[in-house]
């Protein structure tokens, strides 16, 4: 017999089945700050991205245009400086597409690129104003 199907995958690899039957471990905390100083906390799996959690709590500012695929500059943040030395750093890829986001500066990346790790439970990371 073959697994259940949920959203396409088999169900060992579908989040909310793991989510429903309690099964998903290594659960970590992300902080969006909005530009008007507002905090948000929000819970993601390790190995999601920043982008997935921004999105699946619909945190304003993260659009994620692309679902993650690294060709548009939606889910640009900014890292917070305690966090930039733990977060790997951009390829190529995404340094080039930064350069078509709005308010780029040193700590800019694409959530999209940035995969929750266990040495990132706590990440802070800042959405950049469409005015910047």
């Amino acid at each position: 017999m073959y697994p259940v199907i949920l959203s396409g995958w088999p169900r060992e690899f579908d989040r909310g089945y793991d989510v429903m039957m309690n099964t998903q471990k290594n659960i970590i905390n992300v902080t969006f700050v909005q530009p008007d100083g507002r905090e948000e906390t929000y819970q993601g799996p390790i190995g999601d991205h920043v982008m997935d959690v921004a999105v699946d709590n619909g945190v304003a500012g993260i659009i994620g245009q692309c679902g993650g695929g690294c060709t548009c500059c939606t889910c640009h943040i900014w890292v917070d400086s305690r966090w930039q030395d733990r977060v790997k750093p951009a390829h190529s890829d995404e340094t080039e597409l930064l350069s078509y986001a709005i308010g780029v500066c040193a700590r800019s990346r694409l959530a999209c690129q940035v995969r929750l790790t266990e040495d990132l439970d706590g990440l802070v990371v800042e959405i950049p104003s469409e005015a910047e």
